[in-house]
């Protein structure tokens, strides 16, 4: 029996290795960033329910504005519960620097990212700022008095209180990504990507673009 030397023996295990990981390579769909090659075709009111059902489940916004100096500045702000169309609604002190940013630039963004399922939301938007009363009161919580320091009288962060204002960004365009997978799928996913050297696939990123969010 021939023994063949060891160094041939380990150059043909380095061989067969890459191989086997060329072809796990080869076998997966193509990607871009963690979009599938194939989206799925779905209808505008399907995406837009499936956008709010994020967003609902996420709740806090990380809410973009620019600065006078051209900045653009982030602050974590709540989403208020939906109430129709395909507007998100925010409430504000009206005695705060962000409103003087939007009157100068009310173009905004609002960003969503949910840890536990990678699952992330981009809303692009135009922002409107409103007082109007009886749209405060049909939004208000009670949990709301924690931002607003009773000062006595109507300043005493009930739903009429002059401080509270509202913020309704009406979406333009809307990016995000639903994930239907189990924690440990989305686990092997990532130690996959670590022995294939390609990115995780988690799910595909869809868009809902001006034209369905008006439809």
């Amino acid at each position: 029996m021939k023994v063949r030397p060891l160094f041939l023996q380990l150059n043909r295990i380095k061989v067969r290795s890459r191989v086997s990981l060329l072809e796990v390579r080869m076998s997966e769909p193509a990607r871009i960033g963690m979009s599938s090659a194939h989206p799925v075709r779905m209808t505008a009111s399907k995406k837009i329910d499936e956008l709010y059902d994020l967003i609902k489940g996420i709740e806090t916004a990380m809410f973009t504005t620019r600065r006078p100096t051209g900045q653009l500045f982030s602050r974590p702000m709540a989403t208020q519960d939906r109430i129709e169309g395909t507007d998100l609604w925010f409430v504000t002190n009206a005695e705060t620097h962000k409103l003087d940013e939007l009157a100068l630039d009310p173009h905004v963004n609002c960003a969503y990212y949910n840890n536990r399922t990678h699952e992330w939301v981009s809303v692009v938007g135009l922002a409107h700022v409103s007082k109007n009363r009886n749209k405060v009161r049909q939004l208000y919580k009670e949990e709301w008095k924690a931002w607003f320091d009773d000062e006595g009288g109507d300043r005493d962060g009930g739903p009429n209180d002059p401080r509270i204002a509202l913020i309704m960004v009406e979406a333009e365009m809307a990016t995000y990504m639903k994930v239907n997978k189990l924690r440990p799928i989305l686990l092997f996913e990532v130690l996959k990507s670590k022995v294939t050297g390609t990115p995780p696939y988690f799910g595909d990123v869809k868009e809902i673009t001006g034209a369905e969010l008006m439809d």
